[in-house]
């Protein structure tokens, strides 16, 4: 009979689904199922139901190896046998009783191999593992327990097995929908609210003109008297740029010949042709190229008669450029020396080669591509160096130098480009800008209540300058006007401060009673919102003008 005894172990995470499995999988009629310590998954009375319903249908007998006692009155209650050990005796624990009829369990006829209560497990069950001849449990006796009247009915229902997967697809949606709301709680908490705060205050427009006295032999500020240091700031900047030659030069040989020369300058005093005068028939121009020495001129009436008594003589001259086009007959020229008349001989040697040279336009076309260029900047980067040194810039005092102009190559020298380079040098009077502020805000204190406003701008960047005098070495007299802005001091870190963290109604009431606020709103969203972040780049502060009063200063 030994092929009808099997011992099945069962561990400690099996499923109730798991043992049913086990069970109806094995070949024996008697099944021995060895428990382990705190089987959480016989603590169910459904569970025990489920495996005597599936002992029954399967035709074979159970035997529960435990000592747990909190298991025997389950057991009991649906009729399992349970032992000690494997080497124990199998009996039905006592079942709770709901009533004076014991509680039945119908095994009917499902044993086919009748359990002889006599017999110990081990004989019924056939031999163990290998490994393990008895198991021990910490429990030394089984004690029956008896449950509270009512608590147990005969199970003969056909139950249902419950399904795992819709739990956990429930149980994954439930810790979905708690994470979610933390984020939530999170956002709604610390991201989303906001508040922004409307701030109405009365201000007042102020017109400040003061005259100031400023100059570089001035070391210290002077509010009384308008005296501030001053400075002449030069500025200097280079900059090139290259064009193309576009002039034309004829590189070949001058054509040369003689000119014999008349003194008709009636003065009666010699006179003497230095080199280098120039004589002209047209466009064509010839120079001297030696010094011709003439006896006085000779007259008769009105007539100069110099060239009939024989009284000329001939110079050497030079066409005054290369070419074949001055190779020219002879005829007569006009001279740059009044009084002097020439008639020239055959001129020859003349050759023509047109190469390209720079011209002079080339040059200038450059030069004012260059000042243009450097002019775009200027201005404001002389003015940056002055504020920078701690200086208020007097733009109208702003002058430009003549530029320095260097080509290469020169003009008339042979290229096909030429490269401009040119300096410029500016000048600008600066002010001392500590100077000009306390002079123009004593000036705005004067015609303020400044027990009630603030100066909110002193108007000092969109001030109108008037230069009244100025000298080379940069003293400078200056009439400046501008429109400031008064009123309740605006400090938005001293208000945040005081606000943040705290309820819409309170923080409403610690700024509107602030001199001179006329009106506080305060907004939160979202709409759940009702106190002020405490973070200060949650808060946004806006300043309205309630009320513009206009006070002129003189």
């Amino acid at each position: 009979m030994a092929a009808n005894k099997q011992t099945i172990y069962i561990d400690n995470d099996d499923e109730i689904t798991a043992v049913i499995d086990k069970v109806q999988e094995a070949d024996s009629k008697i099944l021995a199922l060895v428990l382990p310590k705190r089987a959480s998954v016989f603590q169910s009375i459904v569970n025990m139901k489920l495996l005597k319903r599936t002992a029954d249908t399967s035709k074979k007998s159970i035997v529960l190896i435990t000592s747990e006692a909190s298991l025997l009155p389950l057991a009991g209650a649906v009729g399992l046998h349970v032992a000690k050990t494997l080497q124990s005796k199998p009996a039905i624990p006592a079942a709770p009783k709901a009533s004076d009829a014991p509680v039945s369990v119908d095994a009917g006829e499902v044993e086919d191999v009748p359990l002889d209560a006599n017999a110990p497990v081990g004989e019924l069950a056939g031999p163990p593992s290998n490994e393990e001849e008895t198991i021990e449990v910490d429990n030394d006796d089984v004690t029956p327990v008896v449950a509270a009247a009512g608590a147990a009915k005969s199970f003969n229902k056909k139950l249902k097995i419950p399904d795992f997967d819709k739990f956990r697809v429930r149980l994954f949606l439930g810790i979905g929908a708690f994470i979610l709301l933390i984020i939530l709680w999170i956002f709604g908490t610390f991201v989303w609210p906001k508040a922004t705060i409307t701030i109405k205050t009365d201000t007042t427009d102020v017109t400040s003109t003061v005259s100031i006295n400023a100059s570089p032999s001035i070391k210290d500020i002077n509010v009384d008297n308008k005296q501030v240091p001053g400075i002449l700031k030069e500025y200097k900047k280079s900059d090139s740029t290259k064009v193309p030659a576009t002039g034309q030069k004829d590189m070949g040989t001058k054509a040369s010949g003689s000119m014999p020369l008349t003194n008709c300058i009636n003065d009666g005093m010699p006179h003497t042709v230095p080199v280098g005068t120039t004589f002209s028939s047209g466009q064509f121009t010839f120079v001297t190229t030696e010094a011709v020495a003439l006896e006085p001129a000779l007259f008769s009436g009105q007539v100069c008669k110099s060239a009939t008594f024989g009284l000329s003589k001939s110079a050497a001259v030079s066409a005054a450029n290369a070419g074949d086009s001055y190779n020219l007959s002879a005829r007569d020229y006009s001279s740059s020396i009044s009084g002097i008349t020439a008639k020239g001989s055959n001129m020859s040697g003349g050759t023509s080669k047109l190469v390209k040279v720079v011209s002079q336009q080339d040059v200038d076309n450059a030069k004012q591509k260059v000042i243009d260029s450097i002019n775009a900047t200027a201005s404001q980067e002389i003015i940056g160096q002055l504020k920078g040194d701690g200086f208020f810039p007097i733009q109208d005092t702003f002058t430009t130098k003549d530029p320095l102009v260097a080509p290469s190559p020169g003009v008339d020298s042979e290229a096909q480009e030429v490269t401009v380079n040119v300096t410029l040098s500016y000048t600008m009077i600066g002010a001392s800008q500590d100077g000009v502020k306390q002079i123009l805000e004593k000036d705005i204190k004067q015609h303020i209540d400044t027990n009630k406003q603030n100066i909110l701008n002193n108007g000092l960047d969109k001030a109108t300058i008037k230069v009244d005098s100025k000298k080379p070495n940069g003293d400078i007299s200056f009439t400046l006007q501008t429109i400031a802005q008064a009123g309740v001091e605006q400090n938005e870190l001293d208000i945040k401060q005081a606000v943040k963290g705290k309820k819409k109604g309170d923080a409403q009431s610690a700024l509107q009673s602030r001199p001179g606020v006329k009106e506080v709103q305060v907004k939160t969203s979202p709409f759940w919102v009702y106190k002020v972040p405490k973070k200060d780049s949650k808060i946004t502060l806006v300043f309205e003008q309630q009320g513009t009063q206009q006070t002129d200063g003189q």
